[in-house]
């Protein structure tokens, strides 16, 4: 069944069924009262990672504790986020914010997110009154530990929880103003791999499940690793900074996690102008338009502040983003309707089997995200989710593009149901697994036929990355919690694999010393990633040079990516003579830079946060590494690890539960706190920390408790 986009009336219509929902929980009679209820029955004990295990006696006093432990890790930060999901970032902050603001006001935002507010039950109205009292709470209580330049965001509200989590998926997951300027749908930074292991492919015969988000390791995409346990639920794992929910999680009986799918959410339409408005079916339609004054402070302590015109341009499609003489560009995008997406998650939370689950997740709240789940009944689940587009014609290339907007011809008011959209369930092959590919390769034998879906819906391509997924999963038949957490950490580059068995002869047939020196020391190296790992540098630093030296209109590849051999292509190398000569290129690079051709891969990519400085291990995906990890220049000749592994948790569904997890660049961001870089040791050495629950096991590693 498909969702007409009619905000108001889709709002009102999923309403209805929250505040049916939302009944059963009472609420205390007055804000005063409420918020002492709250912190009475609230319990934080905090464990030597620093990961809150929040108990409380019911759902507000679980989201209370979650606002509360959200400042303490990460005060300022989160402080900073409210302000930029304000459209108040230069004002508070200063004039560094002030292209975010503009872009925030653009895509409409804070007025957006007082009709969320209006329409979310009354449960869910009592959670986020909840969860903003003990943000400020913790603001009153402990006000040396809020920074001077984000005070003046105090005291936050909930408008502002739901202009952040509209500013995740409008200036990130979703779209963003550098796509939207530059026309492009391509992202390069965001990411993700999940696994779910059925009881036929699982030794212990017990279903598990890999939760791993690649991430950039700071600003909004920041993790805090928490529990949550009140009667009658018990859930462990993760909540993007600003959210009253944990996005990824577990509980007793089942447990989900996402991956950014190949959703195409967002069209860029291009309207022909005329006087003050656009052609629009024969005619001429005006803009709405709105003149936004934007405060933006002096640069410096004292200095006067000035006044930023914003002109906003609304079409029938959406706002404008860009134009040029006679021409503007409009953008259109998914979402805008979907208020609901905290219920779904607190929902999926509280669900104890697949059928639960799945009336969760069936009003499709949370676009551009797959979910893959695995339970305690041995079921496992791949759900291509999100909100796409029910779109007139054309394929992926023509929606990808910039489209005609003078008439209703691509214009789409509807999107796809819970219904239509990819899913598999309890394959044959006892996996599922997303690395950010279309829903097709899921599992093998491929369980989903494309053309039974519109041709817009997801891409047909299959990266190297999910090509080693798959390889992984299928080579074991018989997996155990512990091969799962190694072949999560695999650095293996299949990406060498295609391309070695070509250029080693090639190499060691060259009458150039420098190539065959090179030639030996890829034909040495174990093809890896980790931090001792000799040859990786040489044959990354390899791939750009041939990258760069490729003509325009040709490929690197004897045999290109076919759908017909999806997991053995592409292969070869389609020029022999100038994949030597990138390798000579290359191997004077390395030297030259970083002083040795064989130079291990953790002496130039680096782990450094604060006071800390190790060796990293892990790539980028696009070669065909299942651990990507991207990294920044960091001084002449060394990279900086900035994003990729944001956080773990490998899960197996037994009586208890077995888990392990890690925040790899650390539960806080706070300055001065341990937990800053007290998990970069297990991130170098590739394993991950214990999962505590129960009551003793978090005693034994108390840190600190507080709100008794």
């Amino acid at each position: 069944m498909k969702r007409r986009i009619d905000r108001s009336a889709a709002l009102r219509g999923v309403a209805a069924a929250a505040l049916l929902a939302s009944c059963s929980t009472p609420l205390a009679s007055g804000p005063g009262a409420e918020v002492a209820t709250r912190k009475a029955g609230t319990e934080i004990l905090w464990d030597s990672y620093g990961v809150p295990h929040i108990f409380a006696s019911n759902r507000n006093g679980l989201a209370y504790g979650l606002g509360w432990a959200q400042m303490r890790n990460h005060g300022d930060l989160l402080l900073r986020l409210f302000a930029q999901a304000r459209g108040r970032g230069a004002e508070l902050l200063g004039e560094t914010y002030i292209e975010d603001d503009r872009w925030t006001w653009t895509m409409g935002i804070p007025g957006r997110s007082t009709e969320w507010l209006n329409v979310q039950s009354p449960a869910m109205r009592a959670h986020l009154s909840a969860f903003v009292d003990g943000i400020n709470a913790f603001a009153r209580e402990n006000p040396a530990m809020v920074g001077d330049s984000v005070r003046a965001v105090l005291p936050v509200t909930e408008l502002d929880v739901l202009s952040n989590l509209q500013r995740n998926l409008l200036a990130a997951f979703i779209t963003s103003r550098q796509k939207a300027q530059d026309g492009t749908r391509a992202w390069q930074e965001r990411g993700s791999n999940a696994w779910a292991i059925a009881p036929s492919r699982s030794a212990s015969g017990k279903a598990m499940l890999l939760a791993n988000p690649h991430l950039p390791w700071a600003d909004m995409f920041t993790w805090l690793e928490a529990q949550q346990a009140m009667p009658g639920l018990d859930l462990y794992g993760a909540a993007i900074i600003g959210s009253p929910v944990l996005n990824i999680a577990f509980n007793d009986f089942l447990g989900w996690t996402h991956t950014v799918n190949t959703q195409d959410g967002e069209d860029l339409y291009e309207l022909t102008l005329e006087g003050r408005g656009y052609r629009w079916d024969g005619g001429v339609r005006q803009f709405e338009t709105e003149r936004r004054l934007i405060q933006v402070r002096g640069a410096e302590a004292g200095g006067a502040p000035r006044t930023d015109t914003l002109v906003i341009r609304r079409s029938v499609h959406g706002p404008v983003v860009a134009d040029k003489p006679g021409k503007a560009i409009a953008l259109r995008v998914v979402g805008l309707d979907a208020a609901f997406s905290l219920e779904q998650w607190w929902n999926m939370g509280q669900a104890r089997n697949l059928a639960a689950f799945q009336a969760a997740i069936r009003p499709n709240q949370i676009s551009g995200q797959n979910i893959t789940y695995a339970d305690r009944d041995g079921h496992i689940m791949y759900f291509y989710g999100g909100n796409t587009p029910v779109r007139a014609a054309g394929g992926r290339a023509h929606w990808e593009g910039i489209v005609p907007g003078d008439g209703p011809g691509n214009l789409w008011t509807m999107v796809h149901g819970f219904d239509e959209m990819p899913k598999v369930m309890d394959p044959p092959s006892g996996y599922v697994q997303n690395a950010n590919d279309p829903p097709w390769w899921s599992t093998f034998p491929v369980a989903l036929d494309p053309s039974r879906y519109p041709p817009y819906l997801a891409t047909r391509s299959m990266s190297l990355r999910a090509q080693r997924s798959v390889a992984m999963l299928e080579s074991d038949s018989s997996i155990t919690l512990e091969e799962l957490i190694s072949y999560k950490h695999s650095t293996r580059m299949l990406l060498a694999d295609r391309i070695l068995d070509d250029l080693l002869p090639l190499a060691a047939a060259s009458r150039s010393s420098v190539v065959r020196d090179a030639g030996d020391v890829l034909a040495r190296w174990d093809r890896s990633a980790d931090n001792a790992s000799r040859g990786a540098v040489l044959f990354v630093e390899w791939w750009r040079v041939a990258g760069q030296t490729t003509r325009p209109g040709t490929s690197v590849w004897a045999r290109p990516w076919s759908i017909d051999s999806p997991r053995s292509t592409p292969d070869g190398l389609s020029n022999p003579g100038a994949a030597i000569a990138a390798l000579e290129t290359a191997a004077t690079n390395v030297v030259r830079r970083f002083g040795a051709i064989d130079v291990k891969w953790g002496d130039v990519y680096r782990l450094r946060r604060d006071n800390v400085d190790l060796p990293a291990n892990g790539a980028q995906g696009s070669h065909g590494v299942f651990r990507p990890i991207g990294y920044e220049a960091d001084g002449p000749n060394r990279y900086r690890a900035v994003s990729g592994d944001s956080y773990v948790a490998a899960i197996e569904f037994a009586n208890p539960v077995r888990a392990r997890s890690i925040v790899g660049v650390g539960n806080a961001s706070r300055a001065g706190s341990p937990h800053r870089t007290d998990q970069l040791e297990l991130l170098t050495r590739k394993e991950l920390k214990p999962v505590w629950r129960t009551r003793a096991e978090i005693m034994a590693h108390l840190e600190l408790r507080e709100l008794q």
